[in-house]
Formats: C-alpha cells, structure tokens, sequence
C-alpha cells in the first residue's frame, strides 16, 4: 500500500471504497455531528458515494484530497486529515477529523502538522488557509499549534453561523 505521509506513529493514505464502514462510524461521530455538521451518511453505500465524490474525486481532480489517518502498529483506522479545494475559498484549505476514543493523544497534532508541511514543500502551495466554528476550541488550537494565523470571520452565501478564517499567510 502506498502512503502519502508517515509520521512517527501514523500513516496517510488515501480512501477508497473499502472505507465505507469507518466513514459511516467517523461521520456519525458526535464531534463530526456538532462541529462539521451531518452529511446524511447511514449506510455503507452512502459512505461510498460520499467517497466517490469527495475524496477519491479530488485526488483525480486536484491532486490532493482528504486522507484516511491510521496508526502504523496495528493500522486501526482513527481519523481523517488532508487538503481541500473548496469553491467558496480562494486557496485550499486543511481539515481533519478524528474517533472520539482517538482525540487528546497528539495524532491530529502530529498528522495535521506533517499534512500541511507536506501541502507547502511537496504539493507547492504555499498559501493553505482552514475555516473552523468559533466554538470549536480544540480545532482553533490546533491550527495555532500548526502554525495557522487568524484573519477574519466569514460566512458562506447558504449558511447561517460564521465561521473563523485562518491562514498560513500573513
């Protein structure tokens, strides 16, 4: 199997249809279900378009896309991380997501901050932004751990909650 990263504890690589069943788990997580918002994602077949047309589809389409995040000893699928182009962005931005029983142990962290030095040095975007709720404490120190800046609130035409804006650029 090939991977995109690898860090001390974790490997990165990319989804595909066999996923379905850790990505109807993930999806339906409580954090996922309060900070990112529910996808309608019940089924394994549901999973499975949702990885056809949003992962797997950005890897042919931008070279990049949202990664499966699994544990180098044992390969227990834990989270999701990697870079997104979104249409109501002007660069592509970094997200993840992870099981509840995988949080506060530094895997985002550690997998976050190798995403983003790998989207700079190896993908060559130099500019890498992300968007998080205001209420999402945990997400907010992260990008700051990873080096992300604050630069505004914004609000996308269909949605109602503004959300926190952050940067790698000053």
């Amino acid at each position: 199997m090939e991977y995109i990263i690898e860090t001390e504890r974790l490997r990165l690589r990319e989804f595909n249809s066999e996923d379905s069943k850790f990505i109807v788990e993930l999806v339906n997580s409580p954090g996922w279900l309060e900070f990112i918002g529910d996808r309608n994602i019940k089924t394994e077949e549901q999973a499975k378009i949702y990885l056809e047309n949003g992962p797997i589809r950005s890897y042919h389409e931008n070279g990049f896309g949202l990664s499966l995040v699994e544990t180098k000893d044992g390969s227990l699928k834990i989270g999701m991380c990697g870079i997104i182009k979104r249409d109501n962005l002007e660069h592509p931005d970094i997200g993840f997501a992870f099981l509840p029983e995988y949080t506060g142990k530094g895997y985002a962290f550690e997998i976050a901050n190798a995403t983003l030095k790998f989207a700079v040095e190896k993908l060559e975007i130099p500019v890498v932004c992300a968007i998080t709720q205001a209420n999402n404490e945990k997400s907010i120190r992260l990008l700051e751990k990873i080096g992300l800046k604050f630069v505004k609130p914004i609000t996308f035409s269909n949605e109602i909650v503004a959300l926190l804006f952050y940067s790698n650029q000053d």
